[in-house]
């Protein structure tokens, strides 16, 4: 293992989240790593067996994950084997915007919030997969915000690197007089969670399984007129359940003070969270917990 292998910092969660970006998707990397200075040649003597540059590459072949700091090479410091992974790793971003002047404003998890104040959820994964995103009011009850049949037609199968806006783009969660704290749950896995679904679909009175799982042709597709979501009730348990297997996962808070992406002029408010298995059936749960004063 050379020096540099050594001594590089882990790669974050921001960055493990891109390396499933396609190619073309990927923002330009900073002029500092596109022009990496190269070390002086070697004797001809030196040169057998040494790999060129662009051999580098992400655990599992990936191209090299996004970065926040120029000067480390992160693809050479997996977390995970590569030959143990089957996948990239299975990644959310979420942000919270708060209307501001006319405008949504990303603000930071920590933020609290008064009465009168308006926000959206914003959610973005790196692969398609099934995604879960439930809320818990002052009254103790959780009720689902997506799948919602405002968006996609009631679907929670969602494809990578689309953002969706919960409760819905033209509607935003506002907080009234009565204080407390809202606790959301995400769950996004690559396969669906039987049991949790089920549940949310149950006044439809049948649970749509996906074609991919069974071998056979997909169901007919949820009704438009799906059901009152807010009417559905799930317990504490069943959401305390879903944090089952995912002791491991990486989380990063980006904010202002974080140096900006690979694009090297982005500044965001956000957080990724990163289950780094790269197994098939990898899951990952962020908690967010708005305070309300």
């Amino acid at each position: 293992m050379s020096p540099a292998q050594e001594t590089a910092p882990p790669p974050t969660a921001r960055e493990l989240f891109y390396q499933a970006a396609p190619a073309q998707s990927k923002p330009a990397p900073p002029k500092k790593i596109a022009s990496r200075p190269k070390p002086p040649a070697p004797a001809p003597s030196q040169t057998a067996g040494v790999a060129p540059p662009t051999q580098v590459s992400a655990p599992g072949g990936t191209s090299p994950a996004r970065s926040t700091d120029s000067t480390a090479v992160h693809s050479a410091v997996p977390i995970i084997n590569a030959s143990e992974r089957t996948a990239p790793p299975l990644g959310l971003r979420y942000s919270i915007v708060r209307l501001v002047d006319g405008k949504m404003v990303e603000v930071s998890p920590y933020f609290v919030f008064h009465a009168g104040d308006h926000i959206q959820l914003r959610v973005q994964t790196n692969a398609p997969g099934y995604l879960y995103v439930v809320s818990q009011g002052s009254s103790g009850v959780w009720t689902p915000l997506f799948p919602s049949p405002k968006i996609a037609n009631g679907d929670n199968r969602v494809d990578g690197w689309h953002t969706y806006i919960l409760p819905t783009p033209d509607y935003e969660i506002s907080f009234d007089t009565q204080t407390g704290t809202e606790n959301v749950t995400i769950v996004f896995s690559r396969e669906p969670v039987p049991d949790f679904e089920d549940l949310i679909y149950s006044l439809q009175g049948r649970h749509t399984q996906p074609a991919a799982q069974t071998g056979e042709p997909a169901a007919a597709p949820k009704p438009k007129g799906m059901i009152m979501m807010a009417s559905v009730r799930i317990d504490d348990d069943v959401v305390g359940r879903l944090h089952a297997n995912t002791r491991d996962l990486i989380v990063e808070h980006v904010d202002s003070a974080t140096p900006a992406d690979s694009s090297g002029d982005k500044k965001e408010t956000a957080v990724y969270v990163v289950n780094p298995s790269g197994s098939p059936d990898s899951r990952l749960v962020a908690d967010l917990h708005l305070v309300h004063q």
